[in-house]
């Protein structure tokens, strides 16, 4: 006898009925839905990581945007993402960013546009014993940037995605910039940059969770092509590799990770300043080396780790949350060994910095912290091939 009038208790399953003559079982499931909106209020360090800003950059306030950040998951039904962004302070941004999954029948195509203007009065004008070498204008804009991409998305499988990108880029410096401090910035002394950009993009992703991955494999591969002929300022091919293997060791509480990612520059000659990046920058770093950058048109960098599970659960803060959907957070907390390596070529070594055109070797000890799923904070103690010990915090979020 079933009682269909039973109390259900969210993110559970229960047995409804049971159909003998046709052999089916009626189940009922009922969660919780995470919200899909959020205006988020922004602060955030201008600089690439926390550890630059609290040691090079003194910890100033100066260093630091803030705003708010719109966004909506949902935002006609079909899953489509609506990304809206205002800063101030350091950086004075206006962003907008949609995702349309799908517009065919079979839902395998969609849509992605984005566009951005941005201003700085500090500029990162050239990196300078591997370090990142700063000018700053009490009186102008010493950076003005304005972005706008239209991207073709093909996903054929659920783990498969084509991207087919066109953008236009427009860059300006202010001429002591360009003429005094660095000449490369945007090659021969120009202090404007405007191209076209077309890539194609293929990605592999098989991974349980993008955040923090315990098992499965990622991979991506890009071609880009900077400047198509319109103007004269960029002329540029890049292509891309990233590989990510994660391994869970038996059924016991370790964890392997093995990240290999690399780009090479097949059109042979200088590349202006701006457009230079390798390793420092976004995901493309080395344990060890959070406050260098290391600059040129060809790299390679493989990241490992072995990583002990301390904690898997989940803390319930009942009523003191006032949004329910937060009352429950999972909690999980790995100690990580991290070893990486890495090189970057650059025949154009300007200002003599010494990291590039040689190999780079460093690693540590490190605890991270996963929460509400997308939340990772890292807290490392690393060494470089230096031998400098330094102790760094890192802190990720996907939504």
């Amino acid at each position: 006898m079933v009682d269909e009038h039973r109390a259900i208790q969210p993110g559970r399953y229960f047995f409804r009925n049971w159909e003998g003559s046709a052999n089916r079982v009626h189940l009922q499931v009922e969660v919780e839905e995470s919200w899909y909106f959020y205006p988020i209020p922004v602060f955030e360090l201008a600089d690439r990581n926390f550890n630059v800003w609290w040691v090079d950059q003194k910890r100033s306030l100066a260093r630091t945007n803030y705003g708010i950040d719109f966004k909506h998951r949902n935002t006609t039904g079909r899953r489509d993402r609506l990304n809206v962004v205002f800063k101030a302070g350091y950086t004075q941004l206006f962003l907008t960013n949609y995702t349309l999954p799908y517009f065919n029948r079979s839902k395998t195509w969609g849509l992605s546009w984005y566009s951005l203007f941005a201003r700085n009065r500090e500029i990162n004008y050239a990196t300078i014993g591997n370090r990142q070498a700063f000018y700053k204008s009490d009186d102008h804009f010493a950076l003005n940037r304005f972005t706008t991409q239209f991207s073709l998305i093909h996903r054929p499988k659920l783990n498969q995605q084509h991207y087919v990108q066109l953008g236009f880029f427009q860059n300006q410096v202010l001429e002591k910039v360009s003429e005094e401090l660095n000449p490369g910035y945007f090659l021969n002394e120009k202090n404007r940059q405007r191209f076209f950009s077309l890539s194609y993009q293929y990605i592999f992703d098989e991974r349980d969770i993008r955040p923090y991955p315990l098992s499965g494999v990622y991979f991506s591969t890009e071609l880009e092509k900077d400047g198509l002929g319109v103007f004269p300022d960029r002329n540029g091919l890049t292509l891309y590799g990233d590989f990510r293997r994660y391994i869970p060791l038996g059924k016991g509480p370790f964890y392997a990770a093995v990240l290999a990612k690399g780009k090479y520059s097949l059109i042979r000659e200088q590349q202006p300043y701006n457009d230079n990046r390798a390793i420092g920058f976004q995901d493309y770093t080395l344990h060890g080396y959070e406050y260098y950058v290391i600059d040129g048109p060809d790299m390679v960098m493989i990241n490992t780790s072995l990583r002990l599970k301390l904690w898997d659960d989940q803390i319930n803060f009942g009523k003191l949350m006032p949004f329910t959907t937060f009352r429950k957070m999972p909690l999980k907390v790995f100690l990580a060994l991290n070893g990486d390596g890495g090189y970057v070529n650059n025949p154009w070594n300007v200002y003599d910095n010494s990291f590039n055109n040689r190999w780079l070797m460093g690693g540590g000890l490190g605890l991270d912290v996963v929460f509400f799923f997308d939340f990772v904070l890292r807290i490392e103690g690393s060494v470089n091939h230096l031998r400098e010990p330094g102790f760094y915090l890192h802190f990720n979020t996907s939504i």
